[in-house]
């Protein structure tokens, strides 16, 4: 049996969205990963200095 050319390309495609999926995936669980023992709150830069427990060191 021969496979269309039309056939191929929709198996690609099905691929494509599939491989898609888990990249999204994959990047939300990346996203979700916090920082251990970091800094609480939004921006925790104040001037290029970071501030930890009152005490500011700066990179």
């Amino acid at each position: 049996m021969k496979i269309s050319k039309s056939d191929r390309i929709k198996a690609a495609a099905i691929r494509a969205l599939e491989e898609a999926k888990d990249r999204k995936i994959d990047v939300k669980k990346a996203n979700q990963e916090l920082e251990l023992g970091g800094p609480k709150g939004l921006e925790p830069t104040r001037y290029g200095d970071w501030e930890r427990k009152g005490i500011a060191s700066d990179f």
